[in-house]
């Protein structure tokens, strides 16, 4: 029996679907062709299912209608079966509606005559008590396109919205868009709508409403004032979907409403934490500079609360707060996205391409943001083309004078790639490094040359290309370099590569006049078979040489010239006779040949070689038109940042008490408001919120911002409890005038908030154990506050902690325990102020840090040659004058001895001197700048007597770079910035090698590696004694031992990285030499060799 048979009866199609039989073609229609076979196939199962639907039994519809539902997820049109699906829309089974449902949404747009029929059913839906239902049904009505059921959806839209469900909330939202683009005119109508759903607390409803608002009424900024605060608060529970819009909604709102956080000076945050924590007299002095820029606590607030999905799993959202913190925060709280946009690279290669393409972007304005994890931008050979390129765009942006040899060491692997197109982009990108880097531009030029005896025409050609830009910023250096290139014309087969070596030809055909007339004749005897590109590179070199050196050329000139005047290509014609009317003076030439050399032969511009990303920053960060660097469809222009700021009263929803009426209530209201701190022990948040506090951000007192208010209030009982613990304390201990402790009191009162805000979780328990009785017992629990104060305060604390205490620059309390006089050898690891006391004598001697560093050649004399005993002399450099340091003076100089702190920092000794009439107190290292490099400060100096003067040491880890290192010096009353520059060639530490170790090293680091220059050598120079003593005055190398007189070698080790760096000096007659530097640090070397000449060439 065929199966078609069975279906015929019903009690037949409810046995095929038991049986769970398929409906195939039959055998028997021999008639139909076999390439209908398919589509009979089809309308059998069509009808089968129209059969399944419009019979009695429920389980065959749901059946049925699984089968529909799965034929539209494959692809497959199902909208013959309309008809018989939408009869089943009144069903009672609550599984068969909802598929009905899903059905009707796919097809309603489609079939609208036949979705009319059944509107009644879908108004009577809307009553109906599953909330899934009520939703589908305004779904489907939303998707009939009649304009003549406006009202109809209009209403179900105004009902829908009041409904008690988010989740019929939510489909009421999408469909007001779907209202709006078929009837434009409802506009004010739905508006009424999206501010009413707008104050919906459901986060399901959230994201929804503003995906309305944004497309039907983007620019009514004042529907959002009121609930801009819930939105930040619903944010982090808003599905991933939705925060994405609410975020890019919240940005283009902030640009309207907050002043710009980039103002000059807008070290903001830690200017207000000042003057918030130090004493009144500060607190006045920086009051002008604190009130340049307060952020606004809601802007404070939006930032804060997007934060926490820089963790987010989804891919868009991290881009999302990337983008939102690029446009609103403060310039170094950018670099709080870095480490999720690098996270984001380990994703899939699309995520990839749009999370690279928006840190080219960023990288280009802030290098530092990026530069730690430099690596995660290396290539793999996993990667396809179009991330490598951006990669290596990246790495370009990133390059500067500390990496850029890491990174042309990466660059020499990319251009052996298989990958023609990525090899080409390296070698580009090596010509962006060498343009924007001048100290690599040699070292850049000579590994192109090297490329030009490449295998690979693809790499010789570009090459070519890149040398040609590079040679027009310094031509004049560079005459041996065109000519290799001269060389290789006849090899070289790519056009555009031809092309660059003629136009090179041409334009510095002073500097080689003998070659270049016989690459013009070897270019004669080919123009015929040559590209056109070629052919006009041709005419004009021909022109060029007729007016620089005619004799030699004038006939193979117009012998060139005559050849183009028949040339197939018509660009070429045109431009011979152009020539020939230009340089052959005749008769209807007139005027223009007086001009033929100012014209070909003006002076060119040097190319200028930018990122293709330069000017993407003009579209916002993670949009369609940033990625196509143009201007799409629906993109919306971030708005400037407004000069004043609009007023933000506007956000309160309820009118609340002034912020002035704060202060007198802290003492009453303290016993209750200490529970709020069961809910801020996050020591991040309690930063946070202070650091709020600290920039006036009491104003906000709406529900969203009830929590700031509480943890403001929370210090500020802390801090009254502070002072009535160190009342309690200074009393019962009865020591001190009263003027003394109450400056006692102000620094602790000032130092409490700042403890729990700023320490690490070691020093933390003190803090937390001290406080939290505080605010609810008073004064009885205040004295094991100050007992415990004074207890961490005399211990040591661990090295961070006591750094951070020296940084705050702010007059501190007296440590009362000195009993102490010698300095044990546990001081050399331990970083807390050292007591040394010296009431008699007019220096203060100085810690057996030193003592130890100076003896520490001695052990090591085995593997490091000490310089000879007449370089025995150290330059001292002056690091603070007396007048400028109201006294204090300090002096520094670099003993090249191996640092103790650190084997990577280098030893720096520096002199104290108090040339005051008073003494000066508690010297310490202060504040040192972010970007600064990794300092190890020497111990506290308790007092300097008039006239004294001290030494001590320090470690700085400059990380084979010579950028400052800027710090503080401080006393107790006053703080200096200062900086330590050191000299390239203190860098380094002497390396211990044979001639033969010297010579095999050597041969390792070549090409890109090598730096060398002839250098003019002054004459009381040209002993050897004379030489190695200029030498070792430059650098800190060793001498390697040879037998020949003419040749002298030195080799170092950079200190931080163990980098090899060999000099090599080959003595010439007529004092010359040849001085070849060999390391990896391609910036080291170019400033190395700069100042070896120097020293060569004085007396």
């Amino acid at each position: 029996m065929s199966t078609t048979a069975l279906y015929n009866d019903q009690g037949g199609a409810e046995a095929a679907v038991e049986a769970g039989l398929e409906t195939t073609p039959t055998s028997s229609s021999g008639n139909a062709g076999a390439a209908f076979g398919l589509f009979s196939a089809d309308f059998k199962k069509n009808e089968d299912l129209k059969e399944m639907l419009e019979s009695n039994k429920e389980s065959l519809k749901l059946e049925a209608m699984k089968r529909v539902v799965g034929l539209i997820a494959k692809g497959k049109n199902a909208s013959e079966l309309f008809p018989a699906v939408v009869k089943n829309v009144a069903s009672k089974n609550i599984e068969l509606k909802k598929l009905v449902y899903v059905y009707l949404v796919r097809y309603a747009e489609e079939q609208q005559d036949l979705a009319l029929l059944s509107i009644s059913t879908f108004q009577r839906a809307l009553k109906e008590p599953n909330q899934f239902i009520r939703a589908s049904a305004l779904r489907v009505l939303s998707s009939i396109r009649v304009p003549i059921i406006v009202p109809i959806m209009m209403l179900a839209i105004k009902e829908a919205a009041a409904d008690m469900s988010p989740y019929v909330r939510k489909t009421s939202a999408h469909a007001i868009q779907k209202l709006y683009s078929l009837d434009p005119d409802q506009k004010e109508q739905l508006i009424e709508v999206i501010e009413k759903l707008l104050k919906d607390k459901s986060t399901l409803v959230a994201g929804s409403v503003v995906v309305a608002f944004e497309e039907v009424c983007p620019d009514r900024i004042d529907l959002i004032h009121k609930n801009y605060r819930k939105l930040c608060n619903l944010l982090v529970d808003v599905e991933e979907w939705g925060q994405v819009v609410i975020i890019s909604m919240l940005t283009r709102y902030a640009r309207t409403q907050f002043t710009s956080p980039w103002k000059e000076g807008a070290s903001f945050d830690e200017n207000t934490e000042k003057a918030f924590y130090a004493s009144d007299s500060e607190e006045k002095s920086t009051q002008a500079e604190a009130e340049a820029y307060v952020m606004d606590p809601d802007h404070r607030l939006l930032l804060r609360n997007t934060k926490p999905l820089l963790q987010s799993r989804n891919t868009a959202v991290v881009m999302s707060v990337a983008q939102l913190y690029w446009h609103l925060a403060p310039r170094h709280e950018v670099n709080l996205v870095t480490k999720s946009l690098v996270r984001l690279l380990r994703s899939h290669r699309e995520v990839q391409y749009i999370v690279l393409q928006n840190i080219a972007t960023m990288s280009i304005q802030r290098k530092g943001m990026f530069e730690p994890y430099m690596k995660s931008f290396y290539v793999r050979s996993t990667d396809a083309t179009h991330i490598k390129t951006l990669k290596l765009e990246i790495l370009t942006n990133l390059a500067n004078e500390a990496n850029i040899s890491t990174i042309l060491r990466e660059f020499q692997t990319y251009v052996k790639s298989q990958d023609k197109a990525f090899a080409a982009a390296t070698i580009q990108a090596i010509g962006r490094c060498a343009t924007n880097i001048s100290e690599v531009t040699d070292t850049c030029l000579n590994g192109l040359v090297l490329l030009l005896s490449n295998r690979d025409e693809t790499v010789v050609a570009e090459s070519v290309v890149v040398i040609k830009k590079l040679l027009q910023t310094q031509p004049s250096q560079h005459s041996e370099i065109i000519k290799h290139m001269a060389k290789l014309f006849d090899n070289i087969t790519v056009s555009m590569a031809r092309a660059s070596i003629l136009w090179l030809m041409g334009e510095y055909c002073d500097r080689v006049p003998k070659i270049a007339p016989d690459v013009l004749r070897k270019m004669a005897k080919s123009f015929t078979a040559e590209e056109d590109i070629v052919k006009l590179q041709t005419v004009n070199l021909a022109a060029k040489l007729y007016l620089t050196n005619s004799k030699q050329t004038k006939l193979l000139t117009q012998y060139i010239l005559n050849l183009g005047k028949y040339d197939q290509s018509y660009d070429i014609r045109d431009r011979t006779r152009f020539i020939r009317q230009l340089i052959v003076p005749n008769e209807k030439s007139g005027a223009l040949n007086k001009y033929a050399r100012r014209i070909l032969l003006a002076p060119k511009p040097a190319p200028v070689l930018e990122s293709a990303f330069k000017d993407r920053d003009r579209y916002q960060l993670g949009t369609l038109s940033h990625s196509l660097n143009s201007k799409a469809s629906g993109y919306q222009e971030l708005s400037d940042w407004p000069a004043v700021a609009p007023d933000q009263s506007v956000r309160n929803v309820e009118v609340v008490e002034p912020v002035p009426e704060w202060a007198p209530s802290v003492g009453k209201t303290k016993k209750p408001k200490s529970d709020d701190k069961f809910y801020s022990d996050n020591e991040e948040e309690k930063a946070e919120e202070e650091s709020e506090s600290s920039e006036g951000s009491g104003s906000s007192s709406s529900s969203s911002s009830s929590g700031e208010s509480s943890s403001e209030s929370e210090e500020q009982s802390s801090e009254e409890s502070d002072k009535t613990s160190s009342d309690s304390g200074k009393s019962s201990s009865g020591s001190g005038s009263s003027s003394g402790s109450q400056s006692q009191q102000k620094k602790k009162t000032k130092k409490a908030p700042q403890k729990k805000s700023k320490t690490a979780a070691a020093s933390s328990d003190s803090d937390e154990n001290g406080n939290g009785p505080v605010s609810k017992d008073g004064s009885s629990s205040g004295e094991s506050l100050s007992e415990d104060e004074e207890d961490s305060d005399s211990d040591a604390p661990p090295p961070h902690h006591a750094q951070k205490k020296k940084s705050d620059g702010k007059p501190r309390p007296k440590v009362e325990v000195k009993s102490e006089v010698e300095v044990s050898l546990l001081d050399l690891v331990d970083f807390s102020p050292a007591p040394t006391k010296a009431p008699k004598g007019p220096v203060v001697s100085p810690s057996l840090l030193s003592d130890l560093e100076g003896l520490s050649l001695s052990t090591t004399s085995s593997t490091i040659q000490v310089p000879t005993p007449s370089f025995g002399l150290m330059k001292t450099y002056e690091l603070l004058h007396h007048m400028t340091g109201k006294g204090l003076s300090a002096k520094y100089h670099f003993p090249r001895q191996p640092c103790l702190h650190q084997p990577g920092m280098v030893a720096v000794q520096v002199t104290l001197s108090n040339g005051s009439d008073r003494n000066l107190e508690e010297i310490h290292v202060g504040e040192r700048s972010p970007a600064s490099p990794n300092i190890h400060c020497f111990n506290t100096i308790e007092r300097l007597e008039p006239e004294a003067s001290v030494t001590v040491s320090m470690g700085i880890d400059f990380s084979d770079s010579t950028q400052a290192a800027n710090f503080q010096l401080c006393t107790k009353e006053d703080g200096f910035s200062v900086s330590i520059q050191p000299a390239v060639g203190e860098l380094l530490m002497p390396s211990s090698l044979s001639e033969q170790d010297f010579s095999r090293e050597q041969g390792k680091l070549r090409g890109m590696n090598e730096t060398v220059a002839t250098v003019t050598m002054a004459t009381a120079n040209a002993s050897s004694q004379a030489l190695k003593q200029r030498v070792l005055s430059v650098a800190n190398v060793g001498v390697v031992s040879s037998g020949q007189d003419v040749s002298h070698r030195f080799a170092g080790r950079t200190v931080s990285s163990g980098a090899l760096v060999l000099v090599s000096l080959e003595l010439k007659e007529s004092s010359g030499a040849l001085l070849t530097i060999n390391t990896e640090k391609s910036v080291m070397a170019s400033m190395l060799l700069r100042d070896l000449k120097q020293a060569l060439a004085v007396a």
